[in-house]
């Protein structure tokens, strides 16, 4: 299967979701200098390291 491309809802909110775990205290998943949750969630997007995946609906 191809790597899934997101649009910029589903990249906004897959961001968001992140970023609140790590604000929460979830482990980071790559080495980064960033302390800001956005930029740490932002970095690990860029890396390929989220588990998230996004169902889309067929009308």
């Amino acid at each position: 299967m191809s790597e899934q491309r997101y649009n910029r809802y589903e990249k906004a909110r897959i961001l968001g979701a992140r970023a609140l775990q790590v604000s929460y205290g979830a482990p980071v998943l790559i080495e980064t200098n960033q302390t800001e949750p956005i930029l740490v969630a932002a970095e690990e997007y860029d890396a390929g390291a989220l588990p998230f995946t996004v169902r889309r609906e067929s009308s």
